[in-house]
């Protein structure tokens, strides 16, 4: 490299530097926590970093939160956790309009950082928001926009950050701490159950409980600097940006509980008539296997070919079990196949399996399928002991 290039480059970089840390002393960090949405993606709530220039009035935010609708094939990247999540910049006055529209509250804990380590954090956020680093593979526990926050100010603050996690911590699986944001929403929570395995029943230590927001807030305002000076308090007290009145969850009829032990009484109903008129009424097991046999099916996918942690293990699969579509097929025919009679038993003990793994709590299954479990029992004995005597 010329020598006189080179000089030039480091007085370039001195200055540049000079001038981060000089608008350093005018900026203000804050941690933004936005409150729940009502829709999948945003019932969780989210996390964001605001940086305010005091002195020249550029206010951005900083969102580890975004993906593009747009990408090839969204949905198979989406469903295997191979699409990526980005780091995106926006001004806070577009920031807070999405929420303004939506109706949801936002609040803001400035933080407590000393010149040097807010000039780390914008050079942090400046070389992450780079089209080539701005790029994330997403993780809903361990990888998203509140955990990016969290490991962005443990990487800025190091040894300085105390984080004062509280002496006796309430123990809570990971499935419980999702229960407490997606309970409004009864089908997304069925639908959570069925698709995530028994790992996510394992207790979540009070740093893992940071993936989601509101934990991340309440970890923010315990936390403390240390070593820099007199000790202080990592963020101030939060205050409320946007505020709006809390509405009560309307309980729906339609709802998990309700049909599913619609569809057992029914199905109770029909074994009772078949078994005082000899009738298999075998249209509704076709129906019923079926349904489990695709839904089986989905939890074998998400479990052997996605790149999705969360959908390991999981024991749904004994009563919702693919080969249950060779049953089908085996109950549509006239004359009762060989192998039938042992599938029946095979699908009844599979299915009295998935009780005793939840009772020892292996995996916590969702209290709907209750119901359909009793109506898998029911139906396999049935048709075991009367598929070769009764009318189809």
């Amino acid at each position: 490299m010329n020598p006189m290039f080179k000089k030039i480059l480091i007085v370039f970089s001195l200055l540049f530097a000079n001038i981060i840390y000089v608008n350093a002393q005018n900026v203000q960090i804050s941690l933004l926590t936005c409150d729940p949405g009502d829709q999948i993606y945003s019932v969780f709530g989210h996390s964001a970093i605001r940086v305010l220039d005091q002195e020249t009035g550029e206010d951005l935010v900083y969102n580890y939160g975004t993906f593009d609708f747009d990408a090839p094939f969204f949905v198979i990247k989406f469903t295997q956790r191979t699409l990526d999540y980005m780091l995106s910049v926006t001004t806070y006055e577009r920031f807070l309009y999405e929420y303004q529209y939506f109706q949801r509250g936002v609040r803001e804990q400035i933080l407590n950082l000393n010149d040097v380590q807010k000039e780390n954090v914008i050079k942090f956020l400046k070389i992450n928001a780079l089209p080539e680093n701005r790029l994330y593979r997403y993780d809903f526990f361990y990888d998203n926009c509140a955990t990016r926050v969290r490991d962005l100010f443990e990487e800025v603050l190091g040894k300085q950050l105390v984080w004062n996690d509280p002496d006796d911590p309430q123990e809570q699986t990971f499935r419980e701490l999702i229960d407490e944001c997606i309970h409004p929403l009864p089908w997304y929570d069925l639908g959570i159950d069925l698709a995530l395995g028994s790992v996510i029943d394992a207790k979540a230590t009070e740093r893992e409980k940071q993936f989601l927001p509101v934990y991340m807030e309440a970890a923010f305002a315990r936390a403390q600097i240390e070593g820099d000076g007199p000790t202080r308090a990592l963020a101030q007290a939060s205050q409320p940006v946007l505020q709006f009145p809390q509405q009560a969850a309307s309980a729906s009829l339609f709802n998990p509980f309700i049909v599913m032990w619609l569809v057992a009484i029914i199905f109770m109903i029909i074994t009772f008539l078949g078994y005082k008129r000899r009738r298999l009424y075998i249209g509704f097991d076709v129906t019923l296997f079926g349904v489990l046999g695709l839904l089986g099916l989905l939890i074998f996918v998400l479990w052997f070919l996605t790149f999705h942690s969360q959908t390991k293990w999981n024991w749904n699969i004994l009563w919702a079990f693919p080969m249950h579509l060779v049953l089908v097929f085996a109950l549509l025919k006239k004359e009762v196949l060989p192998w039938l009679k042992r599938y029946l038993m095979f699908a009844l003990i599979m299915a009295d399996a998935a009780v005793v793994f939840w009772i020892l709590g292996w995996q916590s299954f969702h209290p709907s399928l209750i119901p359909i479990l009793l109506v898998v029992i029911l139906r396999t004995n049935f048709l075991y002991y009367n598929i070769e005597t009764f009318k189809r």
